[in-house]
């Protein structure tokens, strides 16, 4: 079966520092892949890699057996490939249900032309994107505060509600870049028990960063150990945690 990220032998290096070496990593359909690595491994630079905020030096990334290595984030997002930030980036003067309504793509409301001549087209689209975000913010559990300014939530609440602008459009694969950063163990439960129902209700493919091992061991299978730009070792997290050479790599010599 053909991966639906398909990452091979990708390089970057910034000045004479090389981040990523010879690197290839797969993600399955219908997966939710972690990666893991100590601080400065290449995760981070990787994750851009994939989502197109970068350019390799060389290799190729893949999405479902297509080279999209020349095409741009836009573009990548239009094929279905999401991310989400360690830092959330919502519309903070938007309420949290108009930040979802921004999301879906190509909307008759965004021409002036059409505005204009076709009101009746534009209100009708609007009034099923309203009912579609409505739909997805109490999926979230985020119905309480969808009239709430975005930038008034917590930041467990602006998680959720990145989670929810990925289900605003045709998602094939997400990719959460330390979710789990600054929220309460409340909301954290939350944002893991809605990547769980993404998976399995909505066939979700999910590429996670994170350091919280907790919430890797619940969520992920396989997981990929990233170090000095390279897969070190990939596999299920029990395996992974009594790895002497990922012991080594995160806690040192002595450690392991």
């Amino acid at each position: 079966m053909t991966p639906l990220i398909d990452v091979q032998r990708v390089n970057k290096a910034f000045g004479g520092l090389q981040v990523i070496n010879d690197c290839s990593i797969q993600v399955e359909t219908g997966s939710i892949t972690g990666m893991i690595g100590p601080n400065g491994a290449g995760k981070s630079t990787l994750f851009n890699l994939i989502a197109g905020a970068l350019a390799p030096d060389s290799g190729r990334v893949l999405l479902n057996g297509e080279d999209i290595t020349a095409l741009s984030a836009d573009q990548r997002f239009h094929k279905g490939l999401l991310r989400t930030f360690q830092i959330a980036h919502e519309f903070s003067q938007m309420s949290a249900l108009e930040n979802l309504m921004m999301v879906p793509p190509h909307q008759s409301g965004e021409s002036l032309f059409s505005a204009w001549l076709k009101p009746g087209i534009v209100r009708q689209e609007e009034a099923e994107v309203r009912r579609r975000a409505l739909e997805v913010i109490d999926f979230v559990g985020l119905y309480h505060v969808r009239n709430e300014l975005a930038g008034n939530l917590s930041g467990g609440q602006k998680k959720l509600l990145e989670l929810g602008r990925t289900m605003m459009t045709d998602a094939k694969v997400v990719l959460l870049d330390e979710i789990a950063a600054g929220v309460n163990r409340t909301l954290l439960g939350d944002l893991i028990s809605n990547i769980e129902r993404l998976n399995r209700e909505m066939g979700y493919t999910f590429l996670v960063i994170e350091h919280d091992m907790e919430m890797i061991a619940r969520l992920c299978d396989p997981v990929i150990v990233l170090a000095q730009g390279s897969v070190m070792v990939e596999g299920h997290i029990n395996d992974i945690q009594n790895n002497p050479e990922v012991i080594e790599a995160y806690f040192g010599t002595d450690a392991a």
